[in-house]
């Protein structure tokens, strides 16, 4: 199958990554918030940290695939070329025919799909297209504003814009405009490209209801976990549950995991991801605070669903929902609350997990990747001064295609 992720911790076989790219380089600090960035980072650094992140992948046998390249492949169908560009500009929210013109013009100059794909991600500035010199309202009220077409500078978490689980995918509504055209390359790649085509989709960014894939953890063949998170709504878990229960892909039960909702624990995988077949990283201050709540297909509901409140420890709700006789829940940042915040913002908890207790981590999360040693984890460590500047690890870098099944 093109898609199969039935846990977090089969051994990766195929993995979906983006490399930064120039679109960093139209980052600048009047706009970095709004972009989701708290700091520039260095591109250059950057992309050398990824390249290192995807040897380690390749050095323990994963196939990487590039998103861009994937994308490209799928344009070089002239018809598609097209209806893409113009989907991809309106998902901009650019109207105004001159706009619009500009852009289509210098896009059209690029015969190569992938430089065209390259281009389109990294944005426009205003002075690489010219424009004639009727002046629209909406240009007043945005002179100062330095791009034509915004940067997709968070590309690089493929994680997010969809997730894999089971043989089928889901392509979200992301929370924030500046991240929603991310899904627009997804939707070209799984509909048209020949590896994905046919494959199932759990969400779609029809759907109104904002989700994102940082929340969507497979925790078994059997159970999904959904976070309840800052960018994933609870309607949206309540469809997406439906879906995938109802669908015969074997899913039998959501747990709905609801975290606090700001920054710092922006996805579920930011404060909780699997590390083992029984052992999980978690960051200690979200353990005593979670609820969680199970999900379950019940047509004659008027939801649809069950929903259930669970009222145990973590440790113990998951050795219930998962059949394991005992679950090992290894703290980020180890017993020091300090180490624990530090570490958890710089993405001690987003492990990658490649093989049962074999993860990829940042290097710089020192104290919790000698944590998850003397638990019995292997942690391959990959530098991160610039990769981490965006707020997001290993596991929000990548996006799963293929596990062997446990």
């Amino acid at each position: 199958m093109a898609i199969q992720v039935f846990s977090e911790v089969g051994r990766l076989r195929k993995v979906l990554l983006h490399r930064p790219g120039r679109e960093l380089e139209n980052l600048v600090p009047a706009y970095r918030e709004r972009m989701l960035f708290d700091d520039i980072p260095y591109v250059r650094v950057a992309r050398e940290e990824h390249n290192a992140f995807a040897k380690v992948l390749r050095d323990h046998g994963v196939e990487v695939v590039y998103l861009d390249e994937l994308l490209a492949e799928v344009l070089k169908d002239p018809k598609l070329r097209e209806s893409f560009t113009t989907e991809f500009l309106e998902d901009a929210g650019i109207r105004h025919p001159d706009t619009l013109a500009c852009l289509r013009d210098h896009f059209a100059r690029f015969d190569d799909p992938l430089e065209l794909v390259r281009r389109l991600i990294s944005g426009l500035r205003k002075e690489e297209c010219v424009r004639s010199e009727h002046i629209w309202l909406t240009d007043w009220l945005t002179k100062d504003y330095p791009f034509i077409l915004d940067p997709l500078p968070n590309l690089y978490f493929t994680r997010d814009p969809f997730a894999s689980a089971g043989n089928g995918v889901s392509l979200h509504h992301m929370q924030t405009q500046i991240r929603n055209r991310e899904t627009r390359l997804g939707d070209y790649i799984l509909h048209h490209h020949p590896d994905f085509k046919g494959s199932p989709f759990w969400y779609t960014p029809a759907d109104s209801a904002c989700m994102e894939g940082g929340d969507v953890l497979v925790l078994s063949p059997r159970v999904i976990a959904v976070g309840l998170s800052q960018r994933t709504h609870p309607d949206a878990v309540e469809l997406y549950a439906r879906r995938v229960l109802s669908s015969g892909a074997g899913f039998e039960e959501i747990l709905a995991f609801d975290i606090p909702k700001n920054r710092a624990f922006m996805h579920l995988d930011t404060v909780f991801t699997q590390v083992d077949t029984d052992k999980f990283i978690v960051h200690p201050e979200i353990r005593d605070t979670l609820r969680v709540f199970s999900l379950k297909l019940n047509t004659a509901s008027v939801s649809g669903l069950t929903i259930t409140e669970e009222t145990d420890s973590l440790d113990h709700i998951l050795e219930r929902h998962l059949g394991i006789g005992r679950i090992t829940l290894i703290h980020c940042g180890g017993k020091s609350p300090v180490d624990a915040q530090r570490e958890q913002w710089n993405d001690g908890s987003n492990t990658l997990c490649i093989a049962p207790g074999e993860v990829i981590v940042y290097e710089r999360n020192y104290t919790t990747n000698s944590v998850l040693k003397d638990c019995g984890v292997k942690a391959y460590t990959i530098p991160s001064s610039e990769l981490s500047r965006g707020r997001g690890g290993p596991r929000c870098m990548s996006m799963p295609l293929v596990r062997d099944l446990l």
